[in-house]
């Protein structure tokens, strides 16, 4: 319990800079209720300050109230103690006085850990023993008035030590649990603010106008400001579209988003900035929270991969358009070489040119497009994560399409030699050729299922689709009637036999089912050989 020492406003005691000066029960306590504290706001003060305000008795009640307190063996030992004593008086000292107004001590001890009831028994116990040794004989006229005063009056001692006795002991229970919620709070602004610190991304808090009001020290290094330095300046000149969001004040809806924009450094560096931020509202006005993560590096990777993926489906795409020249120009020599042994043309300067020029197209057209250099050596790929990867695109479309996806994979799959990106559009690819053969179907339904081997990794991709009428040209380029180039199937088993895996078609099952084989990395040479057997370049046609 905690008084007051001195008759202080309200207003001052909610001020920052006022000195308390407490009368405190629990020493321990006294911490929680310094003014330099971030945790007890005004508002919250006012909610709490009947704990701890009391009347101006102050400091002689605790006093009374600290011998009144202990075990209730001990209270209930004390109070039979006095009554005995005070009974003992009324009986031996021969006065013309009544001791019974003595009997309010025990009372009073008693009420403080007895039960109403059990307070208005004593009571009455104490009203007989005071009738009994009363020194004026007993009449009905001036006893029984006498009685019920001196009942009332020691049942109303008890009934106000037992309520007194309460109240103190609620109160009690009340500062001990905004003693736990003071600590709570305490040790849960301590982790943030450590989380805030430590964390890598940029964190910032700003004012409806863009002022930064708190920066990390994540932010101070994006934005290339020395320490301590971002408070006070203005977001417009870092994120110039964290400056356009519109406050609270503004606009009655609440912002809780991300967006991707143009960041610039203190020293005029420009960088893609990943921005998440949100709107809210405190006493002090509308502010804006953001945190900012530096996406340069993350776009120059994504720019890289893109081209090199640009790069291998146009090698495979010019592999597939020399495949079709050549077979023009194999046709067009034949009738060439036809023509000349006729003589019919025999000194034609134009035949003789349109020779030459056949010759050196088929020349061209015969080139190896071999696997490049530049690309990436191949390396185990966790089969596991591209699936996850590919469930995270896949699932919120199909469940638009109402398309079920059914996934049976092994506990364990081994890491398997591939380009995790490319595989990744390989899959891509058979899902999409899935979802466009299930607009129609009663059923819709996508089955994706891992059969692992010694050597093997199989991935089957299945749909209830009404199937393939022809599989004889299914992965040739340039297909009549398809969807889209007619390159989709034909560039998909080129990537995975680029990687010495294969792309087959499974004509058993019903509906349209594909198998990807991919060799488990880590195993020899030769055993990836067997697997990929047709794979010698990027560039392969298959016939």
């Amino acid at each position: 319990m905690l008084y007051l020492a001195h008759d202080m406003p309200y207003e001052s005691l909610c001020s920052d800079t006022t000195t308390y000066n407490f009368t405190v029960l629990d020493e321990s306590f006294v911490h929680i209720f310094q003014p330099k504290s971030t945790y007890l706001s005004a508002r919250w003060l006012a909610s709490k300050r009947r704990f701890f305000l009391e009347s101006n008795l102050g400091t002689q009640r605790s006093l009374i109230f600290r011998y009144l307190q202990g075990s209730t063996r001990v209270v209930l030992a004390r109070a039979g103690v006095l009554i005995a004593i005070v009974a003992l008086l009324d009986w031996r000292v021969d006065l013309n006085i009544s001791f019974g107004f003595l009997y309010l001590f025990p009372l009073l001890l008693v009420g403080t850990v007895l039960t109403r009831w059990q307070i208005l028994l004593t009571a009455l116990f104490c009203t007989l023993l005071a009738d009994v040794f009363d020194p004026f004989p007993f009449t009905l006229v001036t006893g029984l008035p006498q009685d019920i005063l001196v009942f009332s009056s020691l049942a109303g001692t008890g009934l106000f030590a037992y309520e007194v006795t309460r109240s103190r002991r609620r109160e009690a229970e009340n500062l001990r649990r905004v003693e736990m919620e003071v600590a709570a709070r305490r040790e849960a602004e301590e982790q943030l603010e450590f989380l805030i610190d430590s964390s890598p991304a940029a964190i910032l808090t700003m004012t409806a106008n863009g002022t930064i009001l708190l920066a990390n020290a994540a932010a101070h290094r994006l934005f290339a400001v020395d320490g301590g330095e971002l408070p006070g300046r203005n977001i417009n000149r870092y994120i110039p579209a964290l400056g356009c969001v519109p406050s609270i004040d503004q606009t009655p809806q609440t912002f809780r988003t991300e967006m991707q924009c143009r960041g610039e450094r203190a020293h005029g560096d420009v960088f893609l900035a990943n921005v998440f931020f949100s709107t809210y509202k405190t006493a002090s006005g509308p502010r804006l929270a953001a945190l900012v993560v530096d996406a340069s590096e993350e776009l120059r990777d994504r720019e890289e991969s893109n081209l090199e993926q640009l790069l291998a489906g146009s090698r495979i795409l010019v592999g597939a358009v020399s495949h079709e020249v050549r077979n023009v120009c194999g046709a067009i020599a034949v009738i060439h070489e036809n023509l000349v042994r006729s003589g019919t043309l025999n000194g034609n300067k134009d035949f003789e040119a349109l020779g030459a020029l056949v010759e050196t197209l088929d020349k061209i057209a015969c080139l190896e497009l071999k696997q490049s250099t530049s690309n990436p050596e191949l390396g185990g790929v966790d089969l596991a994560e591209t699936l996850d990867d590919l469930r995270i695109v896949l699932e919120p479309y199909c469940q638009e399409a109402d398309i079920t996806v059914r996934w049976d994979l092994p506990a364990e799959i081994p890491a398997v030699l591939a380009d995790r990106h490319r595989l990744l559009q390989v899959l891509l690819n058979l899902t999409k050729n899935s979802e466009r053969a299930l607009e129609n179907a009663e059923t819709r339904r996508i089955d994706f299922k891992v059969s692992v081997g010694e050597t093997l990794v199989s991935i089957r991709v299945t749909d209830t689709g009404p199937g393939i009428g022809s599989a004889e040209k299914l992965f040739q380029p340039f297909q009549k009637g398809a969807d889209s180039t007619g390159l989709g199937l034909y560039l998909s088993r080129a990537f995975v036999r680029s990687f010495r895996g294969d792309l087959r078609h499974d004509p058993t099952v019903p509906g349209c089912s594909f198998v990807i084989d991919l060799a488990v990395a880590g195993r020899p040479e030769a055993d990836r050989r067997r697997i990929g057997k047709h794979a010698t370049h990027s560039a392969v046609v298959a016939r």
